[in-house]
């Protein structure tokens, strides 16, 4: 029909997500979908539990190491690592997330079989965390929770789209704090202090 169109996005699949949800909320916008004043919570769920780096060759936890993957996809560890979706959540009001948590892995052998896929040796996952393997074999109990983002509820009541404009010390995008004018140079004296030497390449 006459004012139709349509929007074909191609490329990398995480990149063109993000470009499609950017899309998506400024349609919503012009078209007046979006209005202050209704709230739409939900939840969100089924995430993957692992990316794929195509520079390191390696998969990523997409939230942490210790998450855990839904019971029916443990067995996509050994064959499928990117078809495994893990056992996360998180509660989204207007596209704003306000809280995410997981279950976390609570079991000697699986957290073992993640380190695997991610890479790490039983040497190195022993010395950064042999301290968790051990306490596992006394016994944890399945275990999780859920983290809320008080800035992002804030956000979303003042009718803002970022947090950085309800914050008490914003950063900008480039991470500088335009406030405090940080980050800023570091004296010689706090250099040899925390015995770093800075070498020009």
């Amino acid at each position: 029909m006459a004012g139709d169109l349509i929007l074909i996005l191609a490329g990398d699949k995480i990149a063109t997500q993000k470009a499609m949800s950017e899309l998506r909320l400024e349609m919503g916008n012009r078209l007046s979908l979006r209005k202050n004043g209704e709230f739409k919570p939900l939840w969100v769920y089924d995430f993957p539990l692992l990316e794929w780096d195509e520079e390191t060759k390696r998969f990523y936890a997409m939230h942490h190491p210790f998450t855990s993957p839904k019971a029916e996809d443990i067995q996509l560890l050994d064959t499928d690592p990117a078809g495994v979706r893990a056992n996360a959540y998180d509660c989204v009001i207007n596209g704003i997330e306000i809280g995410g948590g997981s279950i976390r892995i609570h079991e000697e052998g699986l957290q073992k079989k993640m380190f695997r896929v991610l890479g790490f040796t039983e040497a190195d996952a022993e010395h950064q965390f042999g301290f968790l393997m051990q306490a596992f074999r006394y016994g944890a109990p399945p275990h999780g929770g859920i983290a809320f983002v008080s800035t992002g509820l804030v956000a979303l009541l003042a009718g803002e789209d970022s947090i950085r404009d309800v914050i008490a010390f914003p950063k900008n995008n480039a991470a500088r704090d335009v406030m405090a004018d940080s980050p800023s140079e570091i004296s010689e004296t706090q250099l040899k202090e925390l015995f770093i030497k800075i070498v020009k390449i």
